[in-house]
């Protein structure tokens, strides 16, 4: 790691911990994986509060909206967690080292291919990299104890809590494909799901097919 990710992670570390909703396996989490590996190389403050654009015409959420949304999910480290929509890869990273097994999907194959490069070079082992939608989930790995979609859907669907192991717990948004949704919480408690408001969001509606070119 550069002096440089050194002084950039010591600086948004601060801002975390001002912040006060990443504990301590997250801020170490954090720590060990430069975001700067992560974003384009024009960009100049890889931690500063915006999203940035990735290949694919995606974009990545801004690191403290990312590392916000691990800190919801509530990983364990024997937790089994799937992910859908791998984009940078930068999320991906944070959960393979809180997590015993992160299986990540994502329809395009030029992202798959960057971020688990990214992964590597950081030395973050771990996680599966599959190219599909996430529409249907992932049946090869469920059960999973944590979910998260970095997408909006109108509904849950129930083949999502078909996949979630017993008190799991789901991160997405819900509501309508153009506007604002509401990004929640959803744990499984028998045959339902016990809902918890965390905050407005706006997502772009979880896409279908995987893209055959890029």
């Amino acid at each position: 790691m550069s002096e440089r990710d050194r002084e950039e992670i010591a600086a948004f570390l601060l801002r975390l911990r001002s912040a006060r909703f990443a504990d301590q396996r997250l801020q170490q989490a954090v720590e060990a994986v430069p975001r700067r590996q992560f974003v384009r190389g024009n960009i100049v403050e890889p931690y500063a509060d915006s999203s940035f654009p990735i290949d694919c015409g995606e974009t990545m959420p801004s690191a403290m909206a990312a590392v916000a949304l691990v800190a919801d999910l509530r990983v364990e480290p024997t937790s089994r967690v799937l992910e859908i929509g791998t984009g940078s890869g930068y999320v991906t990273a944070l959960l393979a080292k809180l997590a015993g097994r992160v299986t990540t999907l994502e329809r395009y194959r030029t992202l798959i291919d960057a971020a688990e490069e990214r992964l590597k070079t950081c030395g973050v082992p771990g996680a599966q990299f599959v190219q599909e939608d996430g529409r249907e989930g992932w049946r090869d790995a469920a059960p999973y104890d944590r979910i998260i979609l970095h997408a909006s859907m109108e509904t849950m669907p129930r083949v999502f809590l078909d996949q979630l192991a017993q008190h799991g717990q789901i991160i997405a948004a819900l509501g309508p494909g153009q506007g604002q949704q509401t990004l929640v919480r959803l744990q499984k408690v028998g045959s339902r799901l016990e809902r918890e408001d965390l905050r407005p969001v706006r997502y772009q509606p979880l896409a279908q097919g995987i893209a055959r070119k890029l």
